[in-house]
């Protein structure tokens, strides 16, 4: 039995596309290119087993490209209900955007329809992130938006973090919210999506990690994609609100992590991202592995990718982890170690763990034994306390040790947090212009290390169009993280014929935090087949 399949690309949100492949039962479904200007592009559904695969979003008039042999084991019809239309919001981190995922993948397994039309939704999740104050208001002014434009009959579900530590909030401000999923519970959206009356889900787990079968369709381009490890924290930072969010850490099992890792080779994904909390507290609440073990089972596995290591602290760093990102090409030199100050007695009011004499010595020894490091950071200005002398200190180590990444963030004095009952709390006048002053110096930082590569090719992974001109492109070299990092605005990209490929790109000018460059000829020319 046999059918013509449909394809449908639609948006996450407003940054964010995603491609499927969706249609009737099939033993061979063979596609050569199809081209659309329109997301509505089908109105029937059909489940396709567990698979449902992202394919490439290529040029401006969104064509989709490749050919794609896909067996499936056909289960049963979807309801053809013309009332099943999702709309998603993730706010917040990658974890977060995993969690989404998780939601998403079960919710496509269901029978539901994705839409990136708010008019159009008859169910609208939002995933909400309470880290600091400017993510609650964000997730607030989200949740008011989606409120105010959706359909009268659509129903609106808040996940996430604000639904597990601000639920009488949202409750008392938002009385139109159909329904509330703990940021544990992502597991109940099913039954929060169908319930005819309103209610809540907000279990005892403060966090989530999933395990077993449990279906996830990625929302980030085919290139790329995020494998959270852990969940939680066991560091007790004084200015940090994650352990009461999120809960104390929790590991993922590595045969649960291999096990995602090779699906995602197996599809095609070039970059694949380990997240967590803490990298580098992995497996220390089991008492059994650590990050340098669960990366060299993780190299066992054949294929072309390469793995990127986010947020791992300093102290977390060792001889072992160096050596393996030295001697192994398929580990990104790119660390994000987020160090939060450099003067010791902000440290030590912080309850951070290393000095600045450790910040120092791990940086000159990253830059000597790893010369390819491009090491990302977080700093906080405004911390209770902090003098005029201890910020200029600050200033001058950003001066004295280049770092290619900072983000620059202003004190929050966060409810249920040491820092937030400590007195000599910083004003926000002072705090806002410290912030300025440092990340007017790191963007002269920024631009003498990116001048070094005028003249330079790199590798450029090819992203897309550049929002504000059709003209230009963007792609990402292996010192740029996606979403959070600088980009390489190509301006001269003739050989470029497809969206996620690699290419030769010769670098002739800087643009603040932003290298500019032109595409010199494909890395090399590769159809994923999918089976």
């Amino acid at each position: 039995m046999s059918a013509q399949g449909r394809i449908v690309l639609f948006k996450l949100n407003s940054t964010r596309r995603i491609c499927l492949v969706l249609g009737c039962p099939v033993d061979f479904f063979a596609l050569g290119a199809l081209e659309f200007d329109d997301f509505a592009l089908f109105t029937r559904h059909f489940y396709l087993s567990r698979k449902v695969f992202p394919l490439e979003h290529t040029c401006q008039k969104e064509m989709i490209q490749g050919i794609l042999p896909l067996w499936y084991n056909y289960s049963m019809p979807l309801p053809l209900s013309s009332n099943n239309k999702i709309s998603f919001t993730s706010l917040g981190c990658p974890r977060n955007l995993v969690d989404s995922e998780v939601m998403l993948g079960i919710l496509l397994r269901a029978g539901y329809e994705v839409t990136p039309e708010i008019e159009e939704a008859d169910y609208l999740v939002v995933n909400t992130c309470a880290f600091l104050e400017s993510s609650r208001q964000e997730s607030k002014e989200t949740i008011e938006e989606l409120l105010s434009s959706k359909k009268p009959s659509a129903k609106l579900i808040v996940t996430g973090c604000m639904v597990t530590k601000h639920r009488s909030e949202i409750e008392e401000t938002f009385p139109g919210v159909h329904y509330l999923l703990g940021s544990g519970d992502v597991e109940g959206i099913l039954r929060a999506v169908r319930s005819d009356e309103k209610g809540q889900e907000v279990g005892s787990a403060r966090s989530y990690l999933e395990a077993g079968e449990i279906p996830r369709q990625l929302s980030t381009p085919g290139h790329y994609a995020y494998i959270k490890i852990a969940e939680g924290c066991r560091k007790r930072c004084a200015y940090c609100i994650i352990p009461k969010i999120k809960g104390p850490l929790r590991s993922k099992p590595k045969e649960r992590i291999l096990k995602e890792f090779r699906g995602l080779v197996s599809q095609g994904v070039h970059e694949i991202i380990l997240i967590a909390q803490d990298l580098g507290d992995y497996g220390k609440d089991q008492g059994e592995e650590r990050l340098p073990e669960l990366l060299r089972s993780l190299l066992e596995t054949e294929g072309e990718y390469v793995i990127r290591l986010l947020y791992l602290y300093p102290d977390e760093i060792d001889d072992s982890l160096i050596e393996l990102i030295r001697s192994e090409p398929r580990i990104l030199p790119y660390l994000d170690m987020p160090i939060q100050h450099i003067n010791d007695s902000m440290l030590k009011s912080m309850r951070r763990h290393t000095s600045a004499e450790q910040i120092k010595k791990i940086i000159t020894r990253l830059r000597a034994e790893l010369p390819d490091i491009h090491i990302r950071t977080s700093l906080i200005v405004g911390f209770p306390g902090e003098t005029e002398e201890q910020f200029q200190e600050l200033v001058e180590f950003v001066r004295d040790y280049p770092l290619n990444h900072i983000g620059i963030f202003t004190y929050s004095q966060e409810e249920g947090t040491a820092a937030g009952r400590m007195g000599g709390q910083v004003a926000e006048e002072v705090k806002e212009q410290r912030e300025q002053i440092l990340a007017a110096v790191q963007r002269e930082v920024v631009e003498e290390l990116h001048a070094q590569y005028i003249g330079r090719q790199l590798e450029v992974v090819v992203e897309g169009h550049h929002p504000d001109s059709d003209l230009l492109l963007v792609g990402r070299y292996f010192g740029q993280a996606p979403e959070i990092d600088g980009e390489v605005i190509l301006n001269d990209w003739a050989p470029v014929e497809r969206f996620g490929e690699r290419y030769w790109v010769e670098i002739t000018d800087v643009a603040g935090y932003d290298l500019i460059g032109r595409v010199i000829k494909p890395v090399k020319r590769s159809l994923t087949i999918i089976a």
